[in-house]
């Protein structure tokens, strides 16, 4: 089975009817270009959403939009050149748009995949609504991993399980003499992850956590657990 079998932007529309008719689901990426540290790619929430809506889609046959490569961020003032947001109304209208389309030609269910943590970023895809079709919005960092990793992963950046996952799935984007541990004051990560600090605490290069912790074996393990439990989600629902 090719790894585009089933996506949508790659087949004729003929071919896409046909796919609809068997399962009227549609997974759908959402990313973000966000900085991650001097060590990860800015891409890299796109990345990891676009990896595990590639691999359900292709499980379980079912229907994958393109991925959508940008979300609400911060701007960080200039600080991190490339950092790129929209606002979370337009995220909302964008996605919206959408949705009302693929609705009008079949689609019963839009699943949302998405791994930017930020509140706006979700707020903006909860709030999707559609007339007719369903809409699930999956967190993929609500899924719990704790166990799989040394330090917690809820208060990190670019740390243990972000570079773990990239060095599982993509080891060359990876710039491994670049990664820097950094492990913030008490309080302050909370207030960067949630953006209410508009860069990362002083000292910090975008990082927060111990990416030097990474291993591509861990980064195995938490990708697996992520599509085994959107697998598990979406068979009972099918």
């Amino acid at each position: 089975m090719s790894p585009d079998s089933y996506a949508l932007d790659t087949l004729t529309w003929l071919e896409a009817g046909r796919l609809l008719a068997r399962d009227s689901r549609l997974l759908f990426a959402v990313g973000a270009l966000e900085q991650h540290g001097p060590h990860l790619p800015m891409g890299t929430n796109t990345f990891l959403a676009e990896a595990v809506a590639r691999r359900v889609s292709n499980d379980l046959g079912i229907l994958r939009a393109p991925t959508f490569s940008y979300g609400v961020t911060v701007g960080a003032r200039g600080r991190y050149p490339g950092t790129t947001t929209l606002r979370r109304k337009t995220l909302h209208r964008a996605i919206n748009e959408l949705l009302a389309s693929w609705e009008d030609h079949g689609v019963s269910e839009i699943v949302a995949i998405t791994a930017h943590r930020y509140e706006p970023h979700l707020d903006a895809l909860l709030m999707a609504l559609t007339s007719r079709s369903q809409t699930t919005v999956i967190d993929l960092y609500a899924i719990e991993v704790g166990d799989l990793l040394q330090m917690s992963a809820d208060f990190e950046h670019g740390g243990e399980l972000e570079t773990s996952l990239m060095l599982h799935l993509a080891p060359e984007r990876v710039r491994r003499d670049q990664i820097v541990d950094y492990t913030p004051p008490p309080g302050k990560p909370g207030k960067y992850l949630r953006q209410r600090m508009p860069t990362a605490p002083t000292g910090s290069q975008g990082v927060l956590g111990r990416p030097t912790l990474a291993t591509a074996d861990k980064g195995r393990a938490v990708f697996e657990r992520w599509v085994d439990a959107l697998v598990g989600l979406l068979d009972r629902k099918g």
